[in-house]
C-alpha cells in the first residue's frame, strides 16, 4: 500500500501565454475605426454647443464701494462688592449673685427644723443658666456634681446621683 504522504506531488505546470495575433486582422481595424469615429463626433458636438450665439465681451463697471466702520463702545462691567461680616468677639459671661439680709431666728425651738439653714436664706451659691436658683429634684448639670447650694426658700439642697441621673436632692 503506497502513503499519500510520502509520494512527491509534481509541481504546478506554468500558465499557457495567449498566442499575440488571436484576433483576426479586420475586427482589429474595426476597433480602431469604430474608436476613432466616436471620438471625432464627440469633438464635433462639443464645438456646436454654442447654439450659433457668439460670446459677448462684458466689461464691468467700476462700482463705487461703500465701507462702513462701526465702533463699539463696550458696555460696563458689573461692579462686584465684597460684603465682609464682622466676627463678633465673645463677651465675658456675667455671673449675677443676689444677696439678701439672713433673717434672725426668733426662738430657739425654730433652729431644729432648719438645722441652722435660716443663716443663708435667699443665698444661692450655685444657680442655674439663668440665674435662677436650683429647687431639689431637678437635674444637676456636669460641672455641679456633688455640690452643695440653697434653694430660693433657703433649704440646703446638695448634687447626687439619685434615680439613674444627677439630680438636686434635699440634705
Amino acid at each position: 500500500m503506497v502513503s499519500p504522504y510520502n509520494t512527491p506531488t509534481p509541481p504546478p505546470a506554468p500558465p499557457v501565454p495567449r498566442p499575440p495575433d488571436s484576433r483576426p486582422l479586420h475586427k482589429r481595424v474595426l476597433m480602431w475605426v469604430g474608436g476613432s469615429g466616436l471620438f471625432i463626433a464627440g469633438a464635433l458636438i462639443a464645438a456646436s454647443g454654442s447654439d450659433g450665439q457668439e460670446s459677448v465681451e462684458t466689461r464691468v463697471k467700476p462700482a463705487t464701494t461703500i465701507t462702513a466702520t462701526v465702533t463699539a463702545t463696550p458696555e460696563p462691567a458689573p461692579t462686584v462688592t465684597e460684603t465682609v461680616k464682622t466676627k463678633t468677639q465673645p463677651r465675658p459671661t456675667v455671673t449675677v449673685t443676689k444677696t439678701a439680709a439672713a433673717k434672725a431666728a426668733a426662738s430657739d425651738s425654730d433652729s431644729g427644723s432648719g438645722g441652722g439653714s435660716q443663716d443663708s436664706v435667699g443665698t444661692c451659691s450655685v444657680v442655674s443658666n439663668s440665674g435662677n436658683c436650683y429647687s431639689a429634684g431637678q437635674f444637676c448639670r456636669n460641672s455641679d456634681h456633688g455640690a452643695t447650694t440653697t434653694t430660693a426658700a433657703g433649704a440646703r439642697i446638695k448634687c447626687a446621683f439619685s434615680a439613674k441621673a444627677w439630680r438636686w436632692t434635699s440634705i
